[in-house]
């Protein structure tokens, strides 16, 4: 009773429970009550403790509420209680819950003691232990995967008690055990599904928590961010920025994008899905401001920072080169990029939304040809209008900018240069005396003064953007050099490198001297026309041997590096033209005044330097503090690429560099040769498949030919039914004419003159049908022709391409000749019948002519007779019909015959092609076989020169023996895979 006091807010009777036995009480009550109202009191009080007692309620109820989640599903008001009790215990996070007065009422009175009592810890000692608790209890839940799939389930209720705690719940379990937490949500079937539904509930808090949750869900996992991406993901989460107002909208418009970064950041997949989906069209609204920009909110510049974040996310280097192409495509057609100049130009835009700006810009032109063209026509709207690249250029060079803002203008340059050799020749145009003009400023003239100003940053930024002029540029190098500057009234002007080199040799800041060093190391690399205008300046050799030599402190060391590594570019790239400085004495002068060793070690400076690393990193320049602002990501590359060649070149010998010139000049000779045979190879290659292609044209007229042959088939076979047809009408004809002769001669009688014109008319017929067979034996002649020609070309195109189709066509010709003789047989037996005819007409007795007939005898005679007149006319006509007809057969005859010349005129085509093809095929072999022993006996004398430069100490290098095996390989192949189609041809 004592107990029952307690929970119901009675005074107890005896001494007050501490609080772990007033928790266990709680956890026995609801584990062992029958009635579900006890069971809720008793969660609910469990709740209300969880906080200040979280180690002992998240010990010994964490079970039991599991266990009340499983069972309890009917009730949620016990299942939000159980919920929220989890919560408390799991999560590390100080908040307060919105009945905690309801709660604290219910809640029994408890004095402090235990382990909450008198402990003297510091805020940073209990925050951790809050966090070890926190994942204690994580792993504990977590021990069994199914309690996250119950959480699964539970987010399908409805109930507002019942989803807002378990969207909560769950997304304390990611933060402490995200990896985990993420496998079994993975594995569960609809698990993603369930969580994607959150968006969609009309209760604000719950989708505003479940876009909390579905960030912590998509933190580092490619597979969950794809099923999320897949189940509409974009087109809900751009749904509830429009509707919450866009850059204008609150909290929720950051946690939309948020999660939108998490979705597309490093995931290609879900790139290309958000470009294709024309995505990136509905982002262009975003970044629409006014003319009056002032008074922006934090949360407003919090929303357009992470926009632009989106945006350059899509477009990252990073990102492979075709990804990031399209999407800047997009950005472009889309009208996006113009939207973003227009922030870059306006007025009053807050400076961390205008650096942003400049280095989404910068990354949206990078390396793109059309938007960096497109960017280069923008204009400032100035009086007079300015281009915009100038405008930021005299931020870059003015000191009084933030330092974040000339960082982000130097980066925007330099993408703007980035593969672009036509903006790299504006560029340097703006500093030839023929282009310059003296009433506007110029890129150049910008350059230049930062350059040579007493900023040391100017200085560095100027020289690192002129060397982006000339990047790969070797064109832009040699103008570069046409450049005259005017010191001071009264003295001649000076070249730009020679200018360079005086400010260097003055011992200025180290930051202006490694910006000067770079600049020259990048414009006399790779151009030998440089190198020796930088050596025809008596003073250059001897101030960098000095600096190299001398034993400076830590901060020069760095100096020393730049300058060795401008010395061997001196050696590498020089032509020899300048008597003095050649290469051998450049290499003599490094091992007298410095030593080999020596400078080999103050070259390895640049790559050791703390900063080089991290200049190395990425292309955009990022430094903590201008002072760290060294290294530029492009140069490093330069650095990587020419230490090792410098150091090879500066310990090889005069006669070590006879010997590689002699090896060089014999593999060049070599890859000369090889490149001829490739050439011839490829030509052959070239010819046989145009000669492949005339034999699949070949054969696809003699296929055209073969329906032809089919089609005038099909219609000899009509003529045949044709003719049948009249054959049987000329039968039954014959047969009613004969049995009207018997009668009329035998019954009435006939006179002499209707007699002497039947016979007349008979004769006739017989002469037509003389004729006909005169006709047919002019096309069985015709027949015997084809089938001989037919027979000679069978023998001619034996083994051909074309034999086949001729036998058919042969067997063809000798089924027409049968049925033809079939008819010729037909006709025949149709003038046999009609000479029976003629005979039994002559056979008639001359007496019953002249018996006395009757008037009406004389008219029915009459009638006979007319009877007998159509009938002969009707046959007549069909006789003349059956010729034309036959007249048809021997024109379908004749295009056989036409048919079968073409055919074989082809197949003799085809012989020949056939036979030139198999000489140019032997004489392609004999080609390589005299090919590949001379490149066998090149491949000899190449490991002679090998071994001989070995055995002079020289070393050879291991990947160029492979890439030489290699190349031998790839060549025996290609041999053996032309010998196949050879092989295959035959």
């Amino acid at each position: 009773m004592n107990f029952f006091r307690g929970v119901m807010g009675g005074q107890p009777a005896g001494p007050q429970p501490t609080g772990a036995e007033t928790i266990h009480k709680l956890c026995d009550r609801v584990a062992s009550s029958t009635l579900l109202e006890d069971r809720r009191d008793a969660v609910r009080a469990l709740k209300s403790l969880s906080k200040k007692y979280r180690l002992e309620v998240g010990t010994q109820a964490m079970d039991h509420l599991v266990h009340i989640l499983q069972t309890d599903r009917s009730d949620s008001e016990i299942l939000g209680y159980a919920l929220d009790t989890l919560y408390n215990i799991i999560c590390n996070d100080e908040e307060e819950e919105q009945d905690e007065s309801e709660d604290m009422a219910a809640a029994p009175p408890i004095p402090v003691s235990g382990k909450h009592k008198n402990v003297p810890v510091s805020d940073e000692n209990a925050q951790k232990q809050e966090e070890d608790l926190g994942v204690l209890f994580t792993d504990k839940f977590l021990g069994d995967s199914e309690n996250v799939t119950l959480l699964l389930t539970l987010l399908e209720e409805f109930d507002f008690h019942v989803r807002w705690p378990g969207v909560k719940l769950l997304t304390a379990l990611l933060k402490n055990q995200c990896n985990q937490v993420q496998g079994v949500i993975l594995v569960s079937p609809m698990g993603v599904s369930r969580l994607m539904d959150l968006l969609a509930d009309s209760r604000e808090v719950i989708r505003n928590d479940g876009l909390l949750l579905l960030q912590q869900l998509t933190k580092g996992n490619a597979a969950i961010q794809k099923i999320v991406a897949f189940e509409n993901a974009f087109e809900r989460l751009l749904d509830i920025i429009t509707e919450e107002g866009s850059s204008d909208g609150g909290i929720v418009v950051e946690d939309c994008l948020l999660l939108l970064v998490n979705l597309l950041k490093n995931n290609s997949s879900n790139q290309n899905f958000f470009k294709e989906g024309s995505y990136i069209q509905r982002m262009k609204p975003w970044f629409e401001v006014g003319d009056d920009n002032s008074g922006w909110s934090a949360q407003k510049v919090t929303n357009l920072h992470l926009m632009l974040q989106l945006v350059r996310v899509m477009v990252s280097p990073v990102n492979s080169p075709g990804a990031t192409s399209s999407c800047q495509k997009s950005m472009y057609q889309c009208g996006l990029l113009q939207q973003l100049c227009t922030i870059l130009m306006a007025t009053g835009v807050p400076a961390d939304i205008l650096t942003e700006t400049i280095n989404t810009v910068s990354e949206v032109i990078r390396g793109s040809q059309i938007n960096q063209d497109y960017f280069a026509s923008v204009n400032a709207p100035s009086n007079p209008p300015r281009p915009a690249i100038v405008v930021l250029l005299m931020s870059m060079v003015n000191e009084r900018q933030p330092f974040v803002l000339r960082c982000a203008v130097l980066y925007c340059f330099q993408c703007f240069l980035y593969k672009n050799q036509k903006g790299q020749g504006e560029i340097v145009a703006t500093l030839l005396p023929s282009t310059i003009d003296a009433n506007s400023i110029s890129a150049g003239q910008l350059l230049c003064g930062g350059l040579f100003s007493a900023d040391s940053l100017s200085n560095w930024c100027a020289a690192v953007a002129l060397a982006h002029a000339l990047q790969d540029n070797l064109t832009q190098k040699e103008q570069l050099l046409r450049v005259q500057l005017a010191t001071s009234l009264g003295k001649p002007p000076v070249s730009l490198l020679q200018q360079c080199t005086n400010i260097l040799s003055q011992g200025s800041k180290v930051q202006t001297r490694v910006g000067l060093l770079m600049l020259l190391c990048t414009w006399i690399s790779n151009c030998p026309i440089a190198v020796t205008h930088f050596l025809h300046n008596q003073e250059n050799v001897p101030f960098l041997t000095g600096q190299i030599s001398e034993n400076l402190g830590e901060d020069e060391r760095l100096v020393q590096g730049l300058c060795a590594l401008l010395l061997g570019i001196c050696i590498y790239y020089n032509d020899n033209s300048l008597e003095n400085y050649t290469k051998e004495k450049l290499k003599q002068l490094i091992e007298k005044r410095i030593g080999k060793e020596n400078f080999v070690e103050k070259l390895g400076f640049v790559t050791k330097h703390e900063l080089y690393s991290r200049a190395a990193q990425k292309p955009q320049p990022v430094f903590p503090s201008p002072e760290q602002m060294l290294f530029d990501h492009e140069f490093t590359k330069l650095v990587k690429e020419l230490e090792g060649v410098i150091t090879k070149a500066v310990h090889k010998t005069s006669e070590e560099e006879k010997k590689e010139e002699e090896v060089k000049k014999t593999l060049e000779q070599h890859d000369s040769i090889v490149i001829q045979y490739k050439d011839l190879i490829r030509d052959q290659d070239t010819q046989i498949q145009e000669l492949r292609e005339q034999v699949s044209t070949l054969s696809l007229n003699s296929e055209q030919m073969q329906n032809q042959i089919t089609q005038q088939q099909s219609q000899i076979q009509q003529h045949k039914d044709q003719y049948n047809i009249l054959k049987l009408k000329l039968g039954k004809d014959s047969q009613g004419l004969s049995s009207s002769q018997g009668e009329g001669a035998h019954v009435n009688g006939l006179h002499s003159e209707e007699l002497s014109q039947l016979r007349e008319e008979v004769e006739e017929l017989r002469r037509q049908h003389t004729l006909q067979h005169t006709q047919l034996s002019d096309k069985d002649s015709l027949i015997n022709t084809l089938r001989c020609g037919a027979a000679a070309a069978a023998q001619t195109a034996e083994g051909g391409a074309g034999g086949s189709d001729n036998t058919e066509l042969l067997g063809e010709v000798e089924s027409l000749r049968s049925r033809v003789q079939a008819q010729c047989a037909e006709i025949s037996q149709l003038q046999t019948e009609r000479l029976e005819l003629i005979r039994r007409a002559e056979a008639v007795p001359l007496s019953q002519s002249s018996a006395p007939v009757s008037s009406s005898e004389s008219s029915a005679d009459t009638v006979t007779v007319s009877e007998l007149e159509s009938r002969l006319a009707a046959q007549t006509t069909e006789a003349e019909r059956l010729k034309e007809e036959c007249r048809g057969l021997r024109e379908g005859h004749a295009g056989l015959e036409q048919q079968l010349a073409s055919a074989q005129s082809t197949v003799a085509i085809e012989q020949t092609e056939k036979t030139k093809l198999q000489q140019e095929v032997q004489e392609s072999k004999k080609e390589q076989d005299d090919l590949l022993m001379l490149l066998a006996d090149q491949d000899q004398k190449i490991l002679n020169l090998k071994q001989r430069l070995r055995d002079l100490g020289e070393t050879i290098d291991e990947d160029e023996d492979e890439l030489d095996a290699r190349d031998q390989f790839g060549e025996d192949d290609e041999e053996e895979e032309e010998e196949e189609d050879e092989e295959n041809n035959d």
